[in-house]
């Protein structure tokens, strides 16, 4: 999940740099338009394809595994807070020894 923030800024980074020095290039009517159709194309659509692409890489981490079902988990960033690592279909971070059940 980090990843797409991370190049969801560089990408607004780079984005807002190219609009700038753009200005003085495109018609003023025509540069709010450009900006608009630019901010989608170059930011959200990538991050939205990403986002779709981590749930679908992490969707038998999040529905088959004991670390889902922990109260430790979050599933948002598929993580186990307690160890501050990442499982796996294959690897559970505490091994199943601090498994606490949600409530």
């Amino acid at each position: 999940m980090g990843e797409i923030i991370y190049w969801g800024i560089i990408r607004t980074a780079l984005l807002i740099l190219a609009l700038w020095f753009s200005f003085d290039y495109i018609d003023y009517k025509f540069w709010w338009s450009a900006a608009i159709i630019s901010i989608y194309v170059i930011i959200i659509h990538p991050a939205i394809i990403q986002f779709q692409l981590f749930k679908e890489r992490n969707k038998r981490v999040l529905t088959d595994t004991l670390c889902s079902r922990c109260k430790h988990f979050d599933a948002s960033a598929v993580l186990c807070l307690k160890y501050d690592e990442h499982p796996t279909a294959h690897y559970v971070p505490c091994d199943g020894i601090d498994w606490e059940p949600k409530n």
